[in-house]
């Protein structure tokens, strides 16, 4: 079975509108098969779309499917394309959908398994896949790399890895062509060595074929058949024997060996080094940092449709309903890429069974917005993956009377002073001589050769322009600009102009010339006004200056900054903005404003697989802001007696974390102990610990202070896990232990309440509600791989049997059962009524009274159906003992304001009974600690006057429409 049936049974419902997705991670141990026996759990829970991880095939033993090989085919590990059509029609029959996660930016180079990369290497610049990936094969500054590509996979320096007997030369006996062996890689040996190869060893007649490649219809065919050959004649005993001569000559153990191997390397498009040469010499670019993936040209028509071509299949099949895209801002150029896209699968979906969609297939980008940066409206694009939501809703839950306390805490005891701003800013600039160093001379020499095209610029020296490009790149406030031929965009503009006043601060008169100089050059004027090599110079510098301040910002601000400057570390997560504390309810409620009216369908999430911490590990640390004082106070206390735990060092002082890490742990162990876990539980210390100091390895070597991922101070990462396995799980810690898990038993009820309200939010809040992967119960993973553990789904699906009302549920809050009964209630209520939440506007409610300020709360109405959500925010002040129900004394005169005419008809969706707006908010929040309530109107339809006359709103729905359906 090639596709999903057009004559489907009459009893398979139709597929829903995109309402709820649930993201799944694909590996060998969870494959599609083990998806599709689960397909009625997530179905019953009132997911309409799964959300999967890279489904495409990827390297051997791949947990995430990030470091794909082959775009055209699947992942073997995970299923094979009868296992996709099975859970595809498995949740066609509940009238599901599903969502996939694509990668546009690179494939996994080096290995073996990249069939090519493989090519390129065999190849070089003459092979068919050589404009795949972005390699700069001329005029890089490297000599020894004209017409080759650095190849920086070997574990030593090259002469010490040629000498010692690891690169190996072999023969596939099955192509008859030439490679080296050096442990899991294979180099392969141009074809057009071959010939010279076989002469030395006195085999002519093999070698006459080889000699004939450049005379082949295609280098490729005339390989084949003169490796076709070669296998053949080895198969003989002559042919074993000369084979074998051949490879014990280039035997590198022996120093004629090594000499030749030495020599026939030097012949090919690629030179072998060191992986320390990379950040430095690198004449490709790779996916940030990491020299494993490799970046594509996916901006190559003839790249894009390479890559592409399954993809497009499985949407015109009717297997595919949505494309998430991975990393959009590492393209040349995202916007014309996403357009393509665009154009791309909305003609694909034309030819899907039974017809197009109605409504565009949605397309979803992972991008990052900073501060006030928004995602452009032109680039055909349905949204983003949610990050920016993560923030707001963050913003929203931490106490701003906190921040003074935890930052003089902080400041004080840390050793790091600096602002969160001001450690980014410092990140940023070891980056750029450093992990980036490369990707920074490639902007360099992209700059220096526009300003050797002009007379009146050729002056400016690469020096010159590396001092005003660092600047400038220190302080870029976003990920990249979208510059194009036509210059900056308007909403860069600001941007740039930001930056440019604050690297002028940093830089001599002169050098602030060359800064101005770099400002048109990099956008301020128009390259269409150049002449036509210098439009497509200033367009290759526009690109790698983009192509740079994309990682350097992720690296910077996300990996670096974020382990350094830790006031509170549930402020830094992916997309955060770690510089501001907290936000106000009016922020928030603009902020979903835009949404509704910009993009309705964009997802929106609180956890993903790249989080650095659960959801409610946030929400918890989110609470512990109403407590700034007394967890200053503890902490210092901490501090204190936690000396008795370290181990002194040789020359008598102690050794282990330093204050600033010692403070982030105790964070991260308040934040994510479980809420089963007793203080006197020794299985589950021990498995807790271990988790808490894998957790510290990652944030030392992240933070790049004390240790780092190229250099790790493996002394200092031990003492810091002896320091924290002694403070969970030895009797020496026992009292400390204590002392902090009776400061997790004071935040935890505020914590939970922070995560119920969080999910509430997530799934009524303008946009598509994505839950991750087990987190329908309470969430309490850290940074990957930590966030990526086995789901006990068995455990989930019975929960879900569970039916108790939410009342009763609140009740036991501590086993997770009310998390997961809320998702299930108010995504049922969108798959009832579901207009207001694809269509509906946004409208924030106000509240009077002591306790308003405590409360956030809004409508999404559309054609006479609408939806009311209220909930507390900063709600520690309100919870007595280990309850999550509010006390009516608590609530005083506090209600909604609303006029009478509006406060009836609603009906909540906890009980099912009438609810009156008249009500007190000790009555509507009596039993649970947030409210979703519901009705339905018949709209009035508006006369031909009224309806010309109508206002547009946010979504498009008219003011007249509102007032009537009200």
């Amino acid at each position: 079975m090639s596709e999903i049936s057009m004559d489907a049974p009459s009893n398979v419902p139709d597929q829903q509108p995109l309402l709820s997705c649930l993201r799944l991670q694909f590996h060998k141990d969870f494959t599609l098969d083990d998806a599709e026996a689960l397909v009625d759990y997530f179905a019953g829970l009132g997911i309409t779309h799964l959300y999967a991880s890279p489904l495409w095939a990827a390297r051997s033993g791949s947990t995430h499917g990030y470091d794909g090989i082959d775009p055209t085919r699947l992942n073997p590990e995970i299923g094979d394309e009868a296992a996709l059509i099975r859970l595809v029609e498995r949740l066609r029959a509940h009238g599901m959908g599903l969502i996939v996660d694509f990668v546009p930016n690179h494939l996994a180079v080096g290995g073996r398994e990249n069939p090519y990369w493989q090519d390129v290497l065999r190849w070089g610049p003459s092979g068919r896949f050589a404009d795949m990936f972005d390699i700069n094969w001329r005029d890089n500054g490297d000599p020894t790399l004209e017409g080759r590509l650095l190849v920086p996979f070997l574990g030593e320096a090259y002469g010490q890895a040629l000498v010692s007997g690891d690169m190996k030369l072999a023969l596939d006996e099955t192509t008859g062509l030439f490679h080296v062996d050096y442990f899991e890689h294979c180099f392969p040996i141009d074809p057009r060595c071959h010939a010279l190869m076989l002469l030395e060893n006195g085999m002519g007649e093999q070698a006459r074929l080889f000699e004939q490649i450049e005379d082949a219809v295609s280098l490729e065919e005339g390989a084949e058949r003169a490796g076709l050959a070669l296998a053949e004649y080895v198969r003989t005993d002559e042919g074993r024997a000369a084979l074998n001569t051949l490879l014990a000559r280039y035997n590198p153990e022996e120093p004629e060996g090594a000499e030749r191997l030495h020599v026939l390397l030097e012949r090919q498009h690629y030179r072998l080094a060191w992986w320390r040469t990379a950040n430095d010499s690198l004449n490709w670019r790779r996916f940030f940092d990491i020299t494993e993936l490799g970046a594509l040209r996916v901006d190559d028509p003839a790249v894009f449709a390479q890559t592409h071509v399954y993809l497009l299949e499985l949407i015109e099949r009717g297997l595919i309903d949505g494309v998430r895209l991975d990393h959009v801002d590492g393209l040349a150029d995202p916007a014309g890429y996403c357009r393509l896209l665009r154009a791309r699968v909305d003609e694909a979906a034309t030819r899907r069974p039974g017809g197009a969609p109605e409504t565009p297939m949605p397309i979803f980008v992972e991008k990052i917005l900073e501060g006030n940066e928004s995602l452009p409206l032109d680039w055909g694009v349905t949204g983003t993956t949610g990050y920016e939501f993560m923030n707001a809703v963050s913003k929203l839950q931490h106490d701003p009377e906190g921040e003074a306390p935890l930052k003089a805490l902080w400041q004080s005891l840390s050793g790091r002073e600096h602002s969160f701003e001001a450690e980014v800013a410092r990140a940023r600039r070891e980056l750029i001589h450093s992990a980036l160093a490369t990707e920074f001379e490639r902007t360099v020499r992209a700059l220096s050769d526009v300003a050797r095209h002009d007379p009146m610029t050729r002056d400016m020296t690469p020096a010159m322009i590396r001092r005003a490009l660092c600047e400038l790149a220190v302080q870029f406030p976003i990920y990249r600009t979208y510059a194009d031929d036509q210059g900056l965009a308007p909403r860069d503009e600001n941007f740039f102009a930001h930056a440019m006043v604050a690297a002028r601060d940093n830089l001599t008169p002169p050098d602030q010339m060359v800064l101005d100089q770099l400002y048109d050059w990099l956008g301020g004027e128009a390259p269409a006004n150049d002449d036509e090599l210098g439009c497509r110079l200033r367009r290759n510098a526009i690109v790698r200056f983009a192509q740079l301040t994309s990682p350097l910002a992720a690296k910077a601000v996300e990996d670096t900054a974020g382990y350094r400057s830790t006031v509170l570390i549930s402020r830094n997560d992916v997309g955060f903005d770690g510089a501001h504390f907290a936000g106000s309810s009016e922020g928030f409620h603009r902020f979903n404003a835009w949404q509704a009216r910009h993009f309705p369908g964009t997802l929106v999430t609180t956890a993903t697989h790249d989080h650095k911490r659960g959801e409610d590990v946030r929400a918890r640390l989110a609470a512990l802001s109403e407590w700034g004082d007394t967890w200053a106070e503890r902490v210092r206390e901490w501090l204190t007696a936690s000396s008795s735990l370290r181990q002194p060092s040789h020359d008598g002082a102690s050794v282990g974390p330093s204050t600033a890490e010692e403070m982030m742990i105790y964070q991260l162990i308040a934040g994510a102990w479980p809420l089963t876990l007793a203080p006197d539980d020794a299985q589950g210390l021990e498995q807790f610990a271990e988790r808490i100091a894998d957790w510290q390895q990652k944030a030392l070597r992240e933070a790049k202070l004390n240790s780092h991922w190229l250099y790790p101070d493996e002394d200092h990462e031990a003492q810091c896990r002896d320091f924290v396995m002694t403070l969970l799980t030895d009797a020496r810690g026992a009292s400390l232990r204590q002392s902090i898990y009776d400061m997790v038993a004071t935040i935890s009820p505020a914590g939970a309440l922070n995560g119920l309200v969080q999910t509430l939010l997530r799934m009524t809040v303008p946009g598509v509600p994505d839950c991750y992967q087990g987190t329908e119960r309470w969430d309490f993973s850290l940074v990957d791989p930590d966030n990526r553990r086995p789901v006990d789904f068995d455990e989930r699906r019975a929960q879900l049997a569970d039916d108790r009302s939410l009342p009763e549920l609140i009740e036991h809050w501590r086993d997770g059962c009310i998390k997961q009964a809320l998702i299930t209630q108010v995504l049922g209520l969108r798959q009832r009524l579901p207009e207001p939440f694809l269509h509906g506007d946004y409208q924030a409610l106000d509240f009077e009274g002591e306790r308003a300020g405590q409360l956030i709360g809004f409508t999404r109405e559309h054609a006479g159906q609408t939806v009311m959500v209220i909930a507390v925010r900063h709600g520690g002040s309100l919870l007595e003992d280990d309850s999550l129900q509010i006390s009516s004394s608590h609530w005083g005169n506090t209600r909604v304001k609303c006029p009478d005419d509006e406060a009836g008809g609603w009906q909540s969706l906890a009980t099912g009974q009438p609810v009156s707006l008249q009500a007190p908010m000790a009555e509507l929040m009596s039993s649970l600690p947030f409210c979703v309530l519901f009705r339905e109107t018949a709209p009035v339809m508006a006369t031909s006057d009224q309806a010309m006359q109508a206002e547009p709103t946010q979504t498009g729905v008219t003011r007249s429409d509102q007032m009537q359906s009200v």
